[in-house]
């Protein structure tokens, strides 16, 4: 008499469908500032352009105008501070 013993199977358990939710690393509120930012730091460079002279041969003082040597940098500058508060702002979460 041989006895074979049964060996159940494994119950697997019902699992809910696990949705993904796809979560952004920032918030609406720091990709704005993101984004003006950038444009601080674009009108900037923009500001800067020009001031050469077409001939090398003649000095152009444009170069040292107060948009150039003041104005330009203190945007650009700017911009780098609202870039890395945006960056590190904290979102809301809600």
């Amino acid at each position: 008499m041989s006895t074979k013993k049964k060996i159940p199977e494994p119950v697997q358990k019902s699992r809910p469908a696990e949705t993904k939710t796809t979560e952004f690393a920032f918030g609406t509120q720091n990709y704005r500032l993101l984004i003006i930012g950038l444009a601080f730091i674009f009108l900037g460079f923009l500001l800067m352009i020009g001031g050469g002279s077409d001939d090398p041969n003649v000095f152009n003082e444009k170069i040292f105008s107060f948009r150039r040597i003041t104005l330009a940098p203190i945007l650009i500058l700017a911009g780098f501070i609202i870039e890395i508060f945006a960056i590190m702002r904290k979102t809301k979460e809600g």
